[in-house]
């Protein structure tokens, strides 16, 4: 109501129209949340992550399995191993850091990581075999 308040009538007015405003928003949440899975994606909706580049949406839910481990392992497994004598601002600047690398850990990424180290070993084996079962050209003369 943008009518302007001249008067004490029409603050009360303001008043009671705010207050039956407020019984009626609260009546439709409570009805709103009866549900526990209504509760549950609210809650779900908070970790949400805006929209990317490409207009997708992307949450925390809905990430890979490599992704989420790689959220907990890197930074576990860098404040045991390399810095493992180090004072707590080190560890917590390192848990930080490896958070924000780690959304970059895929299954993707694995996957093509581990085809091109699968491939390069292969084509050493099969390049070295190959080397292995030429005759050497002293037996082929003789």
């Amino acid at each position: 109501m943008d009518l302007p308040i001249r008067n004490i009538s029409d603050l009360r007015g303001e008043i009671y129209r705010l207050k039956e405003l407020e019984l009626e928003q609260s009546t439709a949440l409570k009805t709103r949340f009866k549900n526990p899975l209504v509760i549950f994606s609210t809650i779900k909706s908070l970790f949400a992550k805006p929209a990317d580049a490409d207009g997708t949406k992307s949450n925390f839910f809905e990430q890979d399995l490599v992704s989420l481990v790689s959220r907990f392992i890197l930074p576990f497994t860098l404040n045991k191993t390399l810095f493992r004598h180090s004072n707590f601002i080190i560890k917590t600047i390192v848990g930080l850091a490896s958070q924000k690398a780690s959304r970059f850990i895929t299954e993707d990424s694995v996957t093509g990581i581990w085809d091109k180290v699968s491939s390069f070993v292969k084509s050493k084996f099969k390049h070295e075999s190959a080397a292995d079962k030429r005759i050497p050209v002293s037996e082929a003369v003789s």
